[in-house]
């Protein structure tokens, strides 16, 4: 018999009725972002998408670095492009081949452990993530506001309206969402490489203009020459370089994009997609080694050719170091049209970070009953991410240097994350593969030594960044909690199966008013008999017994699972075993709702309700008498009552 045969239709397990007032009719008229479906495109069209995210930190990163370490920028810069090309390429290149599906370093550590322990792990990432992507769209909106300020043509209109331009972007980029929102790879080309260009005119100017000027090479030499001989130089530049880490932003990105990443004829019905794992990597590594020269170029240019008192918080070049120059040695027309790519790369990063946000909420936290059903619908959920980019703009009052700390402690753990998870799998791996998965492991687990020394320097240097995580951390273990709590009465079943043929067989002969369902915690065949008889000598029951007992999974911190039922015959009565369940009341619940007996007998253990309680919501155990009860009747409420509900009796056990 086919696996079809042997499925049962499943109980609609969420209410799903239409909203009552018109605003919550809006709300629920569109869908998760997560949910959509997209094409696939080769991988140079693809980089594109993660390249709006990437590359458009070249709008503030050089600034941040002068500010961070003056002359020692380009060495720092340097370290960073070394972090970037042997320690974050090959993390994620073994990410991308572990997580082909797009769900990043935060699914490939949950995947590695189990239980609560796993729940908390990634509750904990999610948070960092938060801070991470919601950063991404008030520092890349402030630095869009702050390149739109002092822009020549309109400082005279916008000066000292940051704030306000701030918040208005962000506004407009919820409106862009609420409308519909849908990753354009054709927009995103469009927007990247036109800002690349402008970008490397205005580089490779300033380069020209420092082989012109020998005096400002002598000056930034004069100024290493301050800090002592090379070995100092170097020391210092490795002690700044966590200040630059926001130039390692892109790779969580690229691999969330992967299922847009075609990867050739070959990987047609195949189970693993080598071809999109590789095509992946070349886009990892090309973005990597763009964003490397680019960042080389515009450290040098910057740090020999702009002032401190320019790059000075407040000053001219604050923020917008490279527009800084692209005005003052290319003028006001060149200038003004690099500000407009600037601030077109900047908002299009607010979206591709909003984009994130809309497909990581619904991935994780529904799952995990950890999340109100609303957050299922994109509209909703953007709404609550603009009111949470609006407080952080007020808090930061939308500096983009004070959103720096920040922005580089959620890109680090998610970097720290990747590693880690690298390391693990590499070294699991060791134990079929030899010991070649043992040595790549260790190497891994030095770059999550590298990646914590950095996030460590940089939480001392900027503890606003592990506030911010922190807050957003306790948010979501709070509404978790809550919403956990407050989802638990449902009917927390994904599927159900009959086991085998002989179960197929005997499933008509006890669903439709055919049987007396008792649940029982242990099932011996004279407990059966016991049951059996007391239940006859005190109460007038007609036709056959089914006694049911369910097994939970050793995984209780699953909200939803898979049962498999097993139903056999015991003289005139029957037996239902249940397992696959994450909790026994629930279960319970959705069973009898299939079988539809005539009656119910629940048991009751008398003990502690506080600790039941606790017990249930942790576990699924508990008191399940009046739990399965709850239960019950919180499902009749909004179900269709097309029959006669079974009678329910309590008995003491």
């Amino acid at each position: 018999m086919t696996d079809a045969k042997l499925r049962i239709p499943s109980l609609q397990v969420v209410r799903t009725a239409q909203p009552r007032t018109a605003i919550g009719r809006w709300l629920a008229g569109s869908g998760s972002a997560h949910s959509e479906s997209h094409g696939t495109h080769p991988w140079y069209s693809v980089l594109w998408l993660t390249g709006v995210d990437y590359f458009s930190t070249l709008g503030y990163q050089p600034g941040i670095a002068l500010l961070a370490a003056g002359a020692l920028s380009p060495i720092a810069t340097l370290i960073l492009v070394g972090v970037t090309l042997f320690c974050a390429f090959p993390v994620y290149a073994e990410v991308a081949k572990r997580s082909y599906a797009g769900q990043g370093s935060i699914a490939l550590l949950e995947h590695l452990l189990t239980g609560w322990w796993s729940k908390a792990l990634v509750l904990v990432l999610l948070g960092f993530a938060f801070t991470d992507f919601v950063i991404t769209m008030t520092l890349s909106a402030a630095d869009a506001a702050a390149h739109a300020a002092e822009n020549p043509f309109l400082h005279e209109y916008l000066a000292g309206s940051r704030l306000p331009i701030t918040i208005g972007i962000l506004v407009v980029l919820a409106i862009v969402f609420l409308k519909g929102f849908r990753e354009a790879i054709g927009l995103a080309g469009l927007i990247a490489i036109p800002y690349l260009v402008l970008n490397v005119i205005v580089i490779g100017r300033g380069l020209y203009e420092i082989a012109m000027r020998p005096d400002v090479v002598s000056a930034w030499s004069s100024a290493l020459e301050l800090r002592g001989d090379w070995s100092a130089v170097a020391l210092a530049s490795l002690l700044i370089f966590p200040k630059l880490a926001l130039g390692l932003s892109g790779f969580e990105t690229g691999v969330s994009v992967m299922p847009l990443v075609d990867g050739g004829a070959g990987d047609e019905g195949r189970g693993y997609p080598a071809g999109r794992v590789r095509a992946t990597r070349s886009l990892l590594l090309s973005a990597a080694l763009i964003m490397s020269v680019m960042l080389i170029g515009s450290s040098i240019v910057t740090t020999l050719l702009i002032p401190p008192d320019a790059y000075a918080s407040g000053g001219e070049a604050s923020g917008r170091a490279i527009a800084y120059l692209a005005h003052r040695f290319l003028g006001p027309a060149f200038g003004t049209t690099y500000d407009a790519a600037t601030i077109l790369i900047l908002g299009f990063a607010g979206a591709s970070a909003l984009a994130a946000l809309l497909s990581l909420i619904p991935r994780y936290l529904p799952r995990f009953g950890m999340a109100p059903r609303w957050t299922v619908h994109a509209r909703a959920l953007v709404l609550v991410l603009l009111a949470v980019a609006i407080v952080v703009t007020l808090v930061f009052d939308a500096d983009v240097e004070a959103q720096a700390g920040a922005y580089a402690t959620g890109v680090l753990v998610l970097m720290l994350s990747a590693a880690v998870a690298a390391a693990l799998a590499l070294w699991r791996e060791g134990r079929t593969r030899g010991v070649r998965s043992r040595v790549v492991s260790v190497a891994f687990w030095m770059v999550s030594a590298v990646f914590a020394y950095t996030l460590v320097e940089n939480v001392v240097g900027r503890p606003d960044g592990i506030i911010i995580s922190g807050i957003f951390i306790l948010s979501v273990i709070l509404v978790g909690a809550a919403s956990r709590y407050r989802r638990a009465t449902e009917l927390r079943a994904a599927d159900v199966t009959l086991a085998d043929e002989s179960s197929a067989g005997l499933w008509p002969e006890i669903a439709g008013k055919k049987v007396n369902l008792v649940p029982m915690k242990r099932m011996t065949p004279e407990r059966r008999a016991a049951k059996a008889r007391e239940i006859r000598e005190h109460y007038a029951v007609s036709g056959p017994i089914a006694f049911m007992h369910v097994e939970l999974i050793d995984d209780r911190s699953e909200f939803l699972s898979a049962l498999k039922i097993t139903v056999e015959r015991d003289g005139a009565d029957y037996g239902i075993h249940v397992s696959g369940a994450v909790a026994i009341a629930n279960t319970i619940a959705y069973v009898s709702e299939l079988v539809d007996p005539t009656r119910i007998f629940l048991g009751l253990t008398r003990r502690n309700l506080m600790s039941q309680s606790m017990r249930y919501v942790i576990w699924g155990e508990g008191e399940t008498g009046l739990m399965v009860y709850a239960i019950l009747v919180r499902y009749w409420e909004w179900t269709p009552e097309d029959d006669v509900r079974p009678l329910i009796f309590m008995m003491s056990e």
